[in-house]
Formats: C-alpha cells, sequence, structure tokens
C-alpha cells in the first residue's frame, strides 16, 4: 500500500530523492500496462512511497500530469502526491518569486 507518490522532473531529483528511502523495496511485477516512466519503491518512516521521473526528454506539466495519472492509476492507495525538485523562478521587480 503506497500513500505517497512524488514525482521528479529531473534525473539528478529522482538520484537524489532514494539517498532518502529507510528501506528500497523490489519492484513488483509487471503486466502489459508497464509504465512510460522509471520509478521506484520504498519506505520513508511509516510512509511507503513512490518515486517517479519524467521520461528522459519530456520536461513539462504535460509530462508530469501524464506521470502523476500512471501512477495514480497503478498505485490506487495513493493519498498524497507531491512534485519536489530543484525549482525554478519567476524573478520580476514587483513579485519576486523564486522555488526551490
Amino acid at each position: 500500500d503506497y500513500t505517497v507518490g512524488w514525482v521528479c522532473a529531473l534525473p539528478i531529483e529522482f538520484a537524489a530523492a532514494q539517498l532518502l528511502w529507510d528501506t528500497q523495496h523490489a519492484p513488483f511485477p509487471q503486466g502489459p500496462n508497464e509504465p512510460t516512466f522509471p520509478y521506484k519503491l520504498g519506505c520513508i518512516g511509516s510512509h511507503n512511497v513512490v518515486i517517479a521521473c519524467l521520461p528522459a526528454g519530456r520536461p513539462g506539466t504535460n509530462s508530469a500530469l501524464s506521470v502523476a495519472l500512471q501512477m495514480r492509476s497503478m498505485f490506487t492507495s495513493i493519498q498524497y502526491g507531491l512534485m519536489v525538485g530543484i525549482g525554478g523562478g519567476v524573478p520580476k521587480p514587483k513579485n519576486n518569486l523564486r522555488l526551490g
């Protein structure tokens, strides 16, 4: 029962996220509906977490939505979804928004 879904935009973020595992789980057998994104399973504290990465060369919000929807259909117990990464920003004189 994986209750947390974590999406990373970049492979470097995906690799860094896996360093947070308390325990890494083996992938479960895949059927014909194999995902189009790389993913890893594990445990952080008492939470079973699925970490996924956007497919190589396909950044953007559409790709992130696709991964999140596929993840949700594969792991039906997900209650929390996260998009975690190095961030970005929208620097402007009036509203200087920075993420990361």
